[in-house]
């Protein structure tokens, strides 16, 4: 049963890796499974406090990875639709020009959803970017955050 838990968990920290780039999948949290299934194991435990603090960090960073790029864009003077264009320039630029797509395509797609309000372009560059810097601060939160706890989780795995 170890093995399995350890496979699952395994899987749980590559997705949560993933999920600090990928919009769709939840990054910290399924870190933070992965950190739950290993747990389960009869070998290898956390303390209760490390994860209760992991637990704790993992709700702060999902509600700040919503919060970050809506503040970014508003401080810049952006839109809802500077917003959406982000996102879906993430999706458009990671699966049509990776890798440079993930940097290019939610500056661009924020351009062109603030363009799509009627903004000039002067103001649509100005949300763009700051639509751009928002998104970015959280995607470098969310990957810090999966890799301390991929990194707790093979420290525990293999050094224990």
């Amino acid at each position: 049963m170890d093995y399995i838990l350890i496979a699952l968990g395994v899987l749980f920290i590559i997705g949560g890796i993933l999920g600090g780039v990928l919009p769709v999948l939840p990054g910290p949290p399924l870190s933070y499974i992965g950190l739950l299934l290993l747990h389960f194991t009869e070998k290898h435990q956390f303390s209760t406090r490390f994860l209760i603090i992991w637990a704790v960090v993992t709700v702060v960073v999902y509600l700040l990875d919503y919060a970050i790029p809506v503040w970014g864009t508003k401080r810049f003077g952006g839109s809802k639709r500077g917003i959406w264009g982000s996102i879906i320039g993430l999706v458009v630029g990671l699966f049509f020009f990776p890798p440079f797509g993930i940097i290019i395509g939610p500056f661009a797609g924020a351009v062109i959803g603030e363009l799509s309000t009627g903004k000039d372009s002067g103001a649509a560059l100005k949300s763009g970017f700051g639509s751009f810097a928002g998104f970015l601060i959280g995607v470098i939160l969310k990957l810090t955050v999966s890799g301390m706890m991929a990194w707790y989780f093979a420290k525990e795995l293999f050094l224990s």
